[in-house]
């Protein structure tokens, strides 16, 4: 990965566990941070069951088989960049919340949508 460490997916508590994520989702990621071309932070990557729970993540949350992260974001304009870089690269489930946008990879789960935590 050029933009990211692979630290920053990291479960708080269990170090090293970044290495858990799927290689295919950290590329389209460090590839939507080109397109985006400003740094972005990661606030969730990889989650244990525990720390799911911790945090009232769902029950089925991509988090915890390493096909997810919620990206941070503060500005209108930073939320709409970052869409269309995630778009760009192929991201299909994509998340909106007041502070952060979620993205993952799970084929498991309905394709083509962008949904909000308002």
């Amino acid at each position: 990965m050029k933009h990211f460490k692979i630290e920053e997916f990291d479960c708080p508590g269990l170090p090293g566990s970044g290495k858990i994520m799927d290689q295919c989702f950290l590329e389209m990621l460090d590839k939507a941070r080109e397109i985006y071309g400003r740094p972005m932070r990661v606030n969730s990557g990889y989650r244990t069951k525990e720390h799911n729970v911790k945090i009232g993540g769902v029950k089925n949350s991509s988090h915890m088989l390493g096909i997810a992260a919620d990206i941070s974001c503060k500005t209108s304009k930073d939320r709409f960049d970052m869409v269309n870089a995630f778009i760009e690269v192929g991201f299909k489930r994509i998340g909106v919340g007041s502070s952060f946008i979620h993205v993952d990879i799970d084929e498991n789960k309905s394709q083509n949508l962008i949904w909000t935590y308002y």
